[in-house]
């Protein structure tokens, strides 16, 4: 189970005209707490920037689930409801839940949510799909669990 932060880095970008500019983006990391999210940003991004950045802001995030797809260039935030049946008063319950999945396009993303929920026997619905402005995820790989417990 991933545990995600969302972290805002604050950099300089030269755009396609030349021109510097002063750009927030946010990324997504797998972390304990707080600072271990800083700490991880700081070490993941460190390579792909050549000025100076900040870490403007973190925030905890939650996803129940998250879908994964090497050829996708986008992220989407889906909410799904899973439906269950109260039996002492007989109505439907509804829970809210958001699943993180990366594809090239919204019909994608949808796709992958459908075939990954064919595998589990919950009745569910499809509330929304939002592109998110996420430019990278960084889950935990197996070697760094790996450092960590050594």
């Amino acid at each position: 189970m991933y545990n995600w932060f969302e972290c805002k880095v604050r950099y300089e970008k030269m755009l396609e005209s030349g021109m510097q500019k002063m750009v927030t983006e946010p990324y997504l990391v797998d972390a304990l707490s707080f600072t271990e999210a800083e700490a991880r940003i700081i070490e993941e991004i460190r390579p792909f920037m050549s000025g100076e950045f900040t870490i403007s802001d973190i925030k905890r995030v939650k996803y129940a689930e998250s879908f994964f797809n090497d050829e996708g260039d986008r992220y989407y935030r889906m909410r799904l409801f899973f439906i269950s049946l109260d039996e002492k008063s007989g109505t439907e319950k509804k829970t809210s839940v958001n699943m993180l999945v990366q594809a090239s396009t919204l019909k994608e993303a949808v796709l992958i949510i459908e075939t990954e929920m064919e595998k589990s026997m919950v009745d569910y619905t499809i509330a929304s799909v939002t592109e998110t402005a996420i430019m990278d995820v960084y889950p935990y790989s197996a070697e760094e669990k790996k450092k960590e417990t050594a």
